[in-house]
């Protein structure tokens, strides 16, 4: 493995880094604070290719690599994790589901404007009493005529409410167990699909998390995806995907904490000289840099696999976990290096705090990805 950028993705990062900061930081605290999904910046970030990073020009996406889309997930988190959550979610889920899994019809019917960021995807397969027990899910359906009838409620669906397209696992043979879920698309207004409850959130304030609502919801039958039965074992694989979207969503929070953290300890003074002179300072700030390197070499790792057409179960679940994990130590840290100060909103040490908790939970926790590295090892 090289491991030197391109020129091409040096332009890239730095490309998405200017956005990032032009763009975007002017108005993290104000999303933050007001709860609000920034939908007036989609069309620029499709604009860069960043609303279908990975699906190929054909489909209007930007055919970007594996390593491609963690520099640009990097870059976003570095500024602000919650909109990057977003547009990891956007790629990495409904629009990668579609994508890897989708009949021909179903890529042109809505990839390219999912691609362009026309469209916002969303994806549901946790549910209230189904998080980490995603194979004992309740939402099920039903065949009816030449189609099918959902009913049921997902939880914590990112862009459940902002969502124009959804991929939602349902169950469709319950004797069946995991190989008895099958996926669907759904528009969104669709009769007997309604958004429900918006969440009020800890953290990645400026994502819309929501429940989403199936009553007797009718979708054609050309709305299945990957075909009856295979809606968990294809979720799985889109979460091996996903999870290194993650992996790199939490080098770039974990980098953007580091970075204030060096800011600030460079700029206070007390005792006659600045606080990074200190050694206490000094270790927090080498150990931190030497955790998200080593995060950042785990996710990109993850990536080759994955562009190298491996399977990456075990190296994304590895890479989640580790970044997860080593970004909440950064963002602990980032608070203490700021003091009192690490605990009032002027400063972005609290906001990183608060957001990346999510990175040890969503797209399964650290347990479950202990679980799956686990599995891995006693399977060879």
């Amino acid at each position: 493995m090289d491991f030197t950028l391109t020129e091409e993705q040096q332009l890239l990062r730095r490309t998405v880094r200017e956005f990032a900061e032009t763009e975007i930081r002017p108005h993290v605290r104000e999303w933050d604070e007001a709860q609000h999904f920034p939908d007036a910046i989609i069309p620029a970030l499709g604009a860069l290719g960043l609303m279908g990073i990975q699906i190929p020009e054909a489909y209007g996406g930007a055919g970007m690599s594996s390593i491609e889309y963690c520099l640009c997930i990097e870059e976003l988190a570095r500024v602000d994790p919650g909109l990057a959550l977003s547009v990891a979610a956007h790629n990495g889920l409904c629009t990668a589901h579609l994508f890897m899994f989708g009949t021909e019809a179903q890529r042109q019917r809505y990839i390219p404007d999912l691609a362009a960021g026309r469209t916002i995807g969303a994806w549901g397969l946790t549910e209230s009493t189904s998080g980490s027990d995603a194979a004992g899910m309740r939402t099920q359906a039903s065949r009816v005529g030449d189609g099918w009838e959902i009913t049921g409620a997902k939880s914590f669906t990112t862009h459940g409410r902002v969502g124009h397209v959804m991929v939602v696992m349902a169950v469709t043979d319950k004797a069946a167990g995991a190989k008895g879920v099958s996926a669907f698309v759904v528009d969104r207004g669709t009769p007997g699909m309604t958004a429900g409850r918006k969440e009020d959130k800890l953290g990645m304030r400026a994502s819309d998390t929501s429940e989403v609502l199936f009553e007797r919801c009718r979708v054609p039958g050309d709305r299945l995806v990957g075909g009856e039965g295979h809606g968990f074992i294809d979720a799985m694989q889109v979460l091996d995907a996903g999870r290194i979207g993650i992996a790199a969503l939490s080098v770039g929070l974990a980098q953007g904490a580091y970075d204030a953290a060096l800011r600030y300890g460079q700029e206070r003074r007390a005792f006659g000289r600045t606080i990074a002179d200190f050694q206490a300072i000094q270790w927090k700030l080498a150990d931190n840099a030497t955790r998200i390197e080593a995060a950042r070499l785990l996710t990109y790792r993850a990536a080759y696999l994955k562009d190298r057409g491996e399977r990456t179960t075990m190296a994304s679940a590895m890479a989640k976990l580790y970044a997860s994990e080593i970004a909440v130590k950064a963002a602990d840290d980032c608070v203490q290096i700021h003091g009192g100060y690490g605990f009032v909103k002027d400063y972005p040490a609290e906001k990183f705090f608060r957001d990346v908790k999510l990175t040890t939970i969503g797209e399964g926790t650290s347990e479950i990805q202990r679980l799956v590295i686990a599995r891995q090892l006693l399977a060879r």
